[in-house]
């Protein structure tokens, strides 16, 4: 689900995080207009319907099949760091060819294989190291970890690239380091794009420079050295830089991804007084909201402008793009919806009521063909009297709940008798999911450092 991930130096990295849901890998990610036609004209209703009771099958007889452990109970040996030696929540699971990579909120990273049901390797290769983010590269089946060190007080960003195979071999420490050019203190970041392949970092000591490398060797392609750019926001072949806000207006640079080269520059009208809320690229479309006012989209082709009520469009807490179906989610208040760009609310889930109401993304997986959204949500009323959460798996342009995994619709059988947790202590204050759909497996995690895999 997510393509695009900015990690920064702050003391809360996972705070500036932008999430956007995509197809998998294609040749052109910009030019598929033909094939979107084509399609869509010989896709019939019934294999709409055939989808549908697919996606209800794969669910239908879910279970609980294992349990794997993130905290080492002789105390992490492998570190000196006495935050990372003690048991702490799953912030991040990562599935990648038959391994699960687990990351908790101390910094601490662990491989499973799903082969053998094992733990591999922590991923912490020096001892003062505490991992915050993880990121699977497919164009070179590699995992890349971004760390800091307490050797300079956690200051820095550190970027490692480890082959899969390396990995699974049980030898974390055979990776090489990434960008080590570049000064990633605070307020310097590094965001990796999957959709375009690429990586965007800045260096907080560099002139306020902003580079762009290939993902698939790291080379860089291009600077941008822009003076007064506030935010750069990438989309499938372009990147929009949003540059300080003057008195009544904001100036927008829309660049090639491929070589910044500058393909549009224009003021944005703005109130004077209000503040703005946000600025969002989705291919043609801008999205602008300032406090108290209608939601902006403007197609940047024309100029053509459309205007959304504030009463019916409320900010929210976050985005998720799906830009094979040209639509977006919003999340409010542990409430989801989904708009098209013409500002018109497409859905409104039946059934799909967050269980967190900051919006943690980490709970939240868009699938692929992004038809399905998978998410910790609050269980019935009557369930485990409210101390559980239930998955509820949904279907993004319908709305209808296709199923869900609660306690109370589970038998006891539906458990493998080798889990040490039940099935009420397993949905309880799940704070990582993940659905691997090349198996068709449901990875969580909690707040002890749990990991459950749900299978049929």
């Amino acid at each position: 689900m997510e393509t695009c991930r900015r990690i920064s130096a702050s003391p809360r990295p996972c705070s500036g995080r932008r999430i956007s849901a995509r197809k998998r890998t294609r040749v052109d990610s910009f030019v598929n207009s033909v094939n979107k036609i084509r399609r869509r004209e010989i896709c019939s209703k019934p294999c709409r319907s055939f989808n549908f009771i697919n996606n209800h099958e794969k669910f239908r007889h879910i279970r609980l099949q294992e349990e794997f452990d993130a905290h080492d109970p002789k105390g992490h040996s492998f570190t000196q760091l006495p935050f990372l030696r003690k048991r702490s929540k799953i912030v991040e699971i990562v599935s990648a060819k038959d391994i699960i990579f687990s990351l908790t909120q101390s910094g601490v990273c662990a491989a499973f294989s799903r082969e053998t049901n094992q733990r591999i390797c922590f991923l912490n290769v020096t001892p003062d190291e505490a991992i915050r983010s993880l990121f699977y590269n497919k164009n070179n089946n590699s995992l890349i970890t971004v760390s800091v060190n307490a050797s300079d007080h956690f200051s820095s960003l550190r970027c490692r690239s480890t082959s899969i195979e390396y990995i699974r071999k049980g030898k974390p420490d055979a990776g090489f380091a990434l960008f080590e050019s570049e000064s990633l203190k605070w307020p310097g970041f590094v965001e990796f794009d999957d959709v375009n392949g690429k990586v965007l970092t800045y260096s907080s000591d560099d002139s306020s420079t902003y580079k762009v490398f290939d993902l698939k060797n790291y080379a860089l392609l291009y600077s941008i050295s822009e003076k007064g750019v506030e935010e750069i926001k990438i989309s499938p072949g372009i990147m929009l830089l949003i540059f300080k806000k003057a008195t009544s207006y904001v100036l927008l640079k829309i660049l090639s991804i491929e070589d910044g080269t500058v393909l549009k520059s224009f003021n944005h009208l703005l109130h004077r007084t209000k503040k703005l809320d946000f600025i969002e690229q989705f291919n043609e479309k801008l999205l602008v909201k300032q406090e108290n006012e209608n939601l902006q989209i403007l197609d940047v082709r024309d100029f053509q402008l459309t205007e959304v009520s504030k009463t019916e469009f409320l900010t929210p807490s976050a985005f998720i793009f799906l830009y094979e179906n040209q639509l977006f989610l919003t999340f409010r208040d542990r409430n989801v919806a989904v708009w098209n760009f013409r500002g018109e609310l497409v859905t409104s889930f039946e059934d799909h009521l967050l269980w967190y109401p900051d919006c943690n993304t980490n709970n939240i997986y868009i699938t692929s063909n992004q038809d399905l959204i998978i998410s910790y949500c609050k269980a019935d009323s009557d369930d485990s009297n409210g101390t559980a959460g239930s998955i509820n798996i949904s279907n993004i342009l319908t709305g209808k709940c296709l199923a869900k995994i609660q306690a109370s619709n589970l038998s006891k059988t539906a458990c493998n008798s080798k889990v040490g947790s039940s099935l009420t202590e397993a949905l309880d204050d799940i704070t990582a999911l993940y659905y691997d759909e090349e198996r068709c497996e449901i990875y969580t995690g909690n707040k002890h450092g749990i990991i459950h895999v749900w299978s049929n």
